[in-house]
């Protein structure tokens, strides 16, 4: 199959799942309905001329994003942490003040409604057609629009586009970045600011969670940079943030597409050849740690915990429960296992003495607060 990234015809086959669940941050209310949900194939090819990762299976009318869809981060205090390094980044650092800033894909709001509360002069429009809550808000310095952001909306005339986790959802990156390009027609100078998961990250560390339906289009720092040029911007800067787990590109527009766009795969293709048999020996070695003992539990009902206890124990004969921090999950249950989802304080009770954590991120964030419940619980990873 072509690449959607550098149009290179031969790409190979290197991961495939069947049936999995096409959405990991859905709230499922029953054990039934979690089970039930719906599937898709995972077909992941990568391509040896750019680097470049995708789902050739990959069907985006299986998707639904709705009021049930609810991957929220900011419930942990060190992702906010987080946050707040990238808000003090883009306000202090790069001098985004007094400025217009639209976010694409803004989620519930909340990045881009820090941003704009970072410094009074700043206006800021989100657009994505999930969003949730009030149309304006900082008194009338942020509005909001639930459709999708593209050429219609050159009028919004910007000095900042910021685009954090959408990018690897869409099956034809190169698209999505040239509708961008169009709608800033009229913000020539403006700067294009994105956020994604690194594909060598997940591969050099066989972070099998980390690849999942949702996740069509995963990039390495230079196929990053060679779809942005195929699209029309001159690319300023790469580089790896959150522990090297994912790539920030800050771009301008440049005068047109390059024909010769950057293509440099690196070490990415050989990482991904030996990924398949890899995550064979890796699930097979967490299920023999999964059995027998203590009761585990795993620790994030996002995309990596869902993920995760669907590749290990589908029938949950293995993982007494999920553990997370945001109130709207727990009491509901994993999508795809139907394994319930309990809040940390929750641990006792159900005598979990081991718990694998899906994220080395959190750890010290889950170690304080384990110390702070009076719980004795190992954490894992």
């Amino acid at each position: 199959m072509t690449c959607p990234v550098c149009s290179a015809a031969e790409t190979r086959e290197f991961l495939v799942r069947e049936s999995v669940p096409v959405h990991q941050n859905l709230v499922m209310a029953t054990a039934e309905a979690a089970a039930s949900i719906a599937r898709g194939r995972l077909a992941m090819r990568i391509c040896p001329s750019c680097g470049f990762a995708f789902n050739a299976a990959f069907d985006a009318g299986l998707l639904a994003y709705g009021d049930d869809y609810d991957n929220t981060q900011s419930h942990s205090p060190s992702f906010r942490a987080y946050l707040d390094e990238l808000v003090a980044h883009l306000v202090t650092t790069r001098g985004v003040q007094d400025a217009r800033i639209v976010e694409v894909g803004c989620g519930k709001g909340y990045f881009l409604r820090e941003v704009v509360a970072a410094h009074p002069g700043n206006r800021g429009w989100g657009f994505d057609p999930s969003y949730l809550g009030p149309e304006v808000d900082l008194d009338g310095r942020l509005q909001f629009r639930r459709e999708l952001y593209g050429p219609a909306h050159e009028s919004v005339t910007a000095d900042v586009v910021i685009c954090r986790h959408v990018i690897e959802h869409v099956a034809d990156p190169v698209a999505l970045l040239r509708s961008v390009r169009a709608a800033l027609a009229s913000s020539p100078r403006a700067r294009v600011v994105f956020e994604t998961p690194c594909l060598e990250w997940i591969l050099r560390g066989l972070v099998s969670w980390d690849l999942f339906y949702e996740h069509c289009s995963l990039f390495t720092a230079a196929s990053l940079r060679t779809a942005f040029e195929r699209a029309g911007f001159a690319v300023e800067s790469v580089k790896h943030i959150f522990g090297g787990q994912y790539l920030w590109l800050e771009a301008r527009l440049a005068p047109a597409p390059t024909d010769a766009p950057t293509r440099e795969p690196g070490e990415v293709v050989a990482l991904a050849d030996a990924f398949a048999g890899d995550e064979q020996r890796w699930r097979a070695m967490w299920t023999e740690r999964l059995r027998g003992g203590d009761r585990v539990a795993v620790w994030g009902a996002g995309a990596k915990g869902v993920t995760f206890t669907n590749l290990v124990d589908p029938t949950r004969a293995l993982i007494d429960c999920v553990v997370d921090l945001n109130p709207r999950k727990q009491g509901q249950f994993l999508p795809g296992t139907g394994h319930p989802i309990i809040a940390p304080g929750d641990l006792a009770t159900r005598s979990v003495r081991r718990a694998v954590l899906m994220n080395p991120n959190y750890r010290a964030e889950n170690e304080r607060l384990l110390a702070e419940l009076g719980l004795t619980v190992a954490l894992e990873d």
